[in-house]
Protein backbone atom coordinates (compact mmCIF):
# COMPACT_ATOMS: atom_id res chain seq x y z
CA UNK A 1 0.00 0.00 0.00
CA UNK A 2 1.04 3.46 -1.20
CA UNK A 3 2.92 5.49 1.79
CA UNK A 4 0.92 9.05 2.80
CA UNK A 5 3.27 12.33 3.45
CA UNK A 6 1.70 15.26 4.48
CA UNK A 7 3.54 18.77 3.54
CA UNK A 8 3.12 22.25 4.99
CA UNK A 9 4.01 25.27 2.43
CA UNK A 10 3.23 22.71 -0.26
CA UNK A 11 1.73 25.71 -2.59
CA UNK A 12 5.06 26.62 -3.82
CA UNK A 13 9.16 26.21 -3.46
CA UNK A 14 10.27 23.58 -1.87
CA UNK A 15 7.07 21.65 -0.41
CA UNK A 16 5.42 22.23 -4.19
CA UNK A 17 8.89 20.10 -5.52
CA UNK A 18 8.72 17.86 -2.67
CA UNK A 19 5.18 16.99 -3.36
CA UNK A 20 5.79 16.19 -7.31
CA UNK A 21 8.56 14.14 -6.01
CA UNK A 22 6.74 12.10 -3.75
CA UNK A 23 4.23 11.72 -5.93
CA UNK A 24 6.75 10.70 -8.53
CA UNK A 25 7.92 7.65 -5.85
CA UNK A 26 4.55 5.97 -5.36
CA UNK A 27 3.41 8.24 -2.14
CA UNK A 28 -0.19 9.62 -1.49
CA UNK A 29 0.11 13.28 -0.81
CA UNK A 30 -1.48 15.64 1.82
CA UNK A 31 -1.05 19.64 0.07
CA UNK A 32 -1.16 22.02 2.91
CA UNK A 33 -1.66 25.88 2.58
CA UNK A 34 -3.26 29.36 2.66
CA UNK A 35 -3.28 28.99 -0.97
CA UNK A 36 -5.91 27.10 -1.95
CA UNK A 37 -6.47 27.62 -5.71
CA UNK A 38 -2.66 27.27 -6.34
CA UNK A 39 -2.71 23.74 -4.01
CA UNK A 40 -5.88 22.80 -6.50
CA UNK A 41 -3.76 23.54 -9.52
CA UNK A 42 -0.71 21.72 -8.20
CA UNK A 43 -3.02 18.69 -7.42
CA UNK A 44 -4.57 18.85 -11.02
CA UNK A 45 -1.54 18.45 -12.16
CA UNK A 46 0.39 15.92 -10.25
CA UNK A 47 -3.28 13.31 -9.93
CA UNK A 48 -4.85 11.57 -7.59
CA UNK A 49 -2.11 10.71 -5.22
CA UNK A 50 -2.66 14.25 -4.06
CA UNK A 51 -5.46 16.03 -1.40
CA UNK A 52 -5.96 19.62 -1.52
CA UNK A 53 -5.77 20.58 2.36
CA UNK A 54 -6.01 24.30 2.53
CA UNK A 55 -5.09 25.95 6.05
CA UNK A 56 -2.92 28.08 7.95
CA UNK A 57 0.22 26.34 9.39
CA UNK A 58 0.00 29.01 12.03
CA UNK A 59 -3.19 27.61 13.36
CA UNK A 60 -3.06 24.22 15.62
CA UNK A 61 -6.64 23.14 14.64
CA UNK A 62 -6.19 23.89 11.10
CA UNK A 63 -2.82 21.24 11.11
CA UNK A 64 -4.99 19.03 13.20
CA UNK A 65 -7.94 18.92 11.15
CA UNK A 66 -5.86 18.57 7.72
CA UNK A 67 -4.49 15.26 9.23
CA UNK A 68 -7.19 14.01 10.54
CA UNK A 69 -8.32 14.07 6.94
CA UNK A 70 -5.71 12.90 5.21
CA UNK A 71 -5.16 9.67 7.16
CA UNK A 72 -9.12 9.26 7.26
CA UNK A 73 -8.55 9.71 3.00
CA UNK A 74 -6.06 7.28 2.79
CA UNK A 75 -5.54 5.31 6.06
CA UNK A 76 -3.32 6.38 7.90
CA UNK A 77 -0.26 9.34 7.89
CA UNK A 78 3.10 8.00 7.36
CA UNK A 79 4.94 11.02 7.13
CA UNK A 80 4.93 14.70 8.01
CA UNK A 81 7.08 17.73 6.66
CA UNK A 82 7.26 20.43 8.43
CA UNK A 83 8.06 23.17 5.60
CA UNK A 84 6.36 26.19 6.17
CA UNK A 85 8.09 29.29 7.11
CA UNK A 86 9.10 32.82 6.28
CA UNK A 87 11.88 35.77 7.05
CA UNK A 88 11.35 39.07 7.72
CA UNK A 89 11.06 42.20 5.68
CA UNK A 90 13.79 44.18 7.93
CA UNK A 91 16.92 42.34 8.58
CA UNK A 92 19.05 43.14 11.94
CA UNK A 93 17.87 43.58 15.92
CA UNK A 94 18.22 46.94 16.00
CA UNK A 95 16.56 48.19 13.04
CA UNK A 96 14.01 45.49 12.94
CA UNK A 97 10.10 44.93 13.57
CA UNK A 98 9.27 42.69 16.48
CA UNK A 99 5.70 42.89 15.06
CA UNK A 100 7.26 41.25 11.96
CA UNK A 101 9.40 38.91 14.03
CA UNK A 102 6.33 37.49 16.19
CA UNK A 103 4.57 36.37 12.55
CA UNK A 104 8.14 34.83 11.35
CA UNK A 105 8.07 33.31 15.35
CA UNK A 106 4.27 31.74 14.79
CA UNK A 107 5.07 30.23 11.70
CA UNK A 108 8.75 29.28 11.77
CA UNK A 109 8.40 27.68 14.96
CA UNK A 110 5.34 27.39 16.21
CA UNK A 111 3.73 25.68 12.67
CA UNK A 112 6.75 23.34 12.91
CA UNK A 113 5.47 22.37 16.64
CA UNK A 114 2.11 22.11 15.59
CA UNK A 115 2.73 20.09 12.92
CA UNK A 116 4.94 17.35 15.33
CA UNK A 117 2.25 17.57 17.87
CA UNK A 118 -0.96 16.88 15.48
CA UNK A 119 1.07 14.25 13.12
CA UNK A 120 2.72 12.28 16.05
CA UNK A 121 -0.97 10.24 16.99
CA UNK A 122 -0.76 8.83 13.28
CA UNK A 123 3.39 8.53 12.62
CA UNK A 124 3.42 6.50 15.96
CA UNK A 125 0.45 4.10 14.01
CA UNK A 126 3.13 3.54 11.36
CA UNK A 127 6.40 4.30 12.93
CA UNK A 128 6.79 6.86 10.77
CA UNK A 129 8.83 10.21 9.87
CA UNK A 130 8.67 13.89 10.89
CA UNK A 131 11.19 16.10 8.30
CA UNK A 132 11.64 19.84 8.85
CA UNK A 133 13.25 22.79 6.93
CA UNK A 134 15.88 23.74 8.69
CA UNK A 135 18.63 26.40 6.90
CA UNK A 136 22.34 26.64 6.89
CA UNK A 137 21.49 29.53 8.75
CA UNK A 138 20.90 27.61 11.82
CA UNK A 139 24.03 25.92 11.61
CA UNK A 140 26.26 29.08 11.90
CA UNK A 141 25.74 32.68 13.52
CA UNK A 142 25.14 35.33 11.13
CA UNK A 143 25.24 39.30 12.06
CA UNK A 144 22.09 40.05 13.43
CA UNK A 145 19.62 37.86 11.50
CA UNK A 146 16.49 36.84 13.70
CA UNK A 147 15.81 34.18 10.95
CA UNK A 148 18.55 32.27 11.57
CA UNK A 149 17.10 32.40 15.36
CA UNK A 150 14.30 31.03 14.67
CA UNK A 151 16.36 28.00 12.39
CA UNK A 152 18.59 27.05 14.68
CA UNK A 153 15.76 26.27 17.05
CA UNK A 154 14.36 23.96 14.37
CA UNK A 155 17.96 22.21 14.38
CA UNK A 156 17.88 22.20 18.07
CA UNK A 157 13.97 20.40 18.59
CA UNK A 158 14.33 18.00 15.42
CA UNK A 159 17.46 16.36 17.27
CA UNK A 160 16.25 16.70 20.58
CA UNK A 161 12.93 14.91 18.60
CA UNK A 162 14.49 12.33 17.25
CA UNK A 163 15.48 10.69 20.34
CA UNK A 164 12.24 10.81 21.63
CA UNK A 165 10.59 9.42 18.36
CA UNK A 166 13.35 7.22 18.79
CA UNK A 167 11.57 5.45 21.82
CA UNK A 168 9.01 3.56 19.62
CA UNK A 169 10.47 3.22 15.79
CA UNK A 170 9.81 6.82 14.44
CA UNK A 171 12.49 9.02 12.88
CA UNK A 172 13.29 12.58 12.54
CA UNK A 173 14.98 14.44 10.02
CA UNK A 174 15.92 18.26 9.86
CA UNK A 175 16.80 19.26 6.07
CA UNK A 176 19.25 22.18 6.29
CA UNK A 177 19.60 24.15 2.68
CA UNK A 178 21.74 26.53 1.81
CA UNK A 179 20.46 29.48 -1.12
CA UNK A 180 17.22 28.26 -2.77
CA UNK A 181 15.72 29.34 -5.71
CA UNK A 182 12.43 30.19 -4.60
CA UNK A 183 10.16 33.05 -4.05
CA UNK A 184 12.02 33.64 -0.57
CA UNK A 185 13.98 35.71 -2.34
CA UNK A 186 13.17 38.58 -4.47
CA UNK A 187 15.62 38.09 -7.52
CA UNK A 188 16.01 34.59 -9.10
CA UNK A 189 18.84 32.76 -7.80
CA UNK A 190 19.30 30.13 -10.32
CA UNK A 191 22.85 29.31 -10.04
CA UNK A 192 22.05 28.48 -6.05
CA UNK A 193 19.92 25.24 -5.19
CA UNK A 194 16.85 24.55 -7.14
CA UNK A 195 13.74 23.40 -5.08
CA UNK A 196 13.90 19.65 -6.76
CA UNK A 197 17.10 19.53 -4.92
CA UNK A 198 16.22 20.03 -1.38
CA UNK A 199 12.98 17.64 -2.35
CA UNK A 200 15.13 14.72 -3.88
CA UNK A 201 17.61 14.89 0.00
CA UNK A 202 13.96 15.22 1.59
CA UNK A 203 12.73 11.54 -0.57
CA UNK A 204 16.10 10.36 0.40
CA UNK A 205 15.18 10.23 3.76
CA UNK A 206 12.03 8.99 3.78
CA UNK A 207 13.32 6.48 1.67
CA UNK A 208 15.93 5.19 3.47
CA UNK A 209 15.14 1.79 5.21
CA UNK A 210 14.23 1.29 9.08
CA UNK A 211 17.12 0.21 10.29
CA UNK A 212 18.55 3.98 9.11
CA UNK A 213 17.45 6.78 11.13
CA UNK A 214 18.90 9.87 8.83
CA UNK A 215 19.00 12.89 11.34
CA UNK A 216 20.10 15.53 9.10
CA UNK A 217 20.94 16.06 5.37
CA UNK A 218 23.10 19.37 4.90
CA UNK A 219 23.14 20.86 1.16
CA UNK A 220 24.90 24.04 -0.05
CA UNK A 221 24.97 25.71 -3.71
CA UNK A 222 28.79 24.21 -5.13
CA UNK A 223 30.96 27.30 -5.04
Amino acid sequence: MARTLFITGASSGIGAATARAAVTAGWNVGLFSRSKDVLEGLAKDIGAQAVVLPGDATNYRDQKKALDQLADTFGGVDAAFANAGRGTDKPGTEKGDPEDWKGMVDINIMGALYTAHAAMPHLRKNKGQYVVTGSAAGRRHIKGSIYGATKWFIHGFAGNLADEMAEWGGRCMVVSPGMVNTGFFDEAKPEKLQPEDVASAVMHALDAPDRASIREIHLMPTG
